[in-house]
């Protein structure tokens, strides 16, 4: 058990007691009536977040070099998912932690995000290696014109 879930049940605890001290049933009624408002809210928000990723194609980001720029540690998967609107394509095992989930953007460059317990651990951004050009030749010079002896 985290500290968050602790935190959470003490806090659940606390308002509990606090609207059952206030207004004994109507109390806890209010109480109960609150959290479920918020739970609806926070599904909604999710499925808002869902839909509009399943309408693109999956681990695709418009730039990768903009979502390496807004990530920060400890953001849950769901708030990148917002960010990218995309679902990540998967680099690992299902259900293995740490998880990686990558997006690309269509210069080819990538993002790999690592997530452990829903969050993001760590990321790292590769860009595609640059084609090997050959060395730029001068311009060739047109020949001079020889004299055509006119007839």
């Amino acid at each position: 058990m985290n500290w968050r879930n602790l935190v959470a049940a003490l806090v659940a605890v606390a308002l509990g007691a606090l609207a059952w001290r206030t207004g004994r049933w109507a109390g806890l009624v209010f109480l109960a009536g609150v959290i479920v408002l918020w739970v609806l809210l926070h599904v909604t928000r999710l499925m808002t977040v869902l839909k509009r990723a399943a309408d693109r194609p999956l681990g695709y980001v418009g730039s990768a070099v903009m979502l390496n720029s807004r990530l920060h540690r400890g953001q849950p998967l769901w708030k990148v998912i917002a960010q990218t609107r995309s679902l990540g394509e998967l680099q690992t095992e299902r259900d293995a932690q740490p998880e990686i989930f990558r997006w690309r953007d269509e210069g080819g460059t990538y993002v790999d995000c690592t997530f452990a317990d829903g969050r993001l651990t760590g990321w790292q951004m590769i860009r595609p290696a640059e084609p090997a050009r050959p060395p730029e030749e001068a311009p060739a010079e047109p020949a001079p014109e020889s004299p055509v002896a006119q007839a």
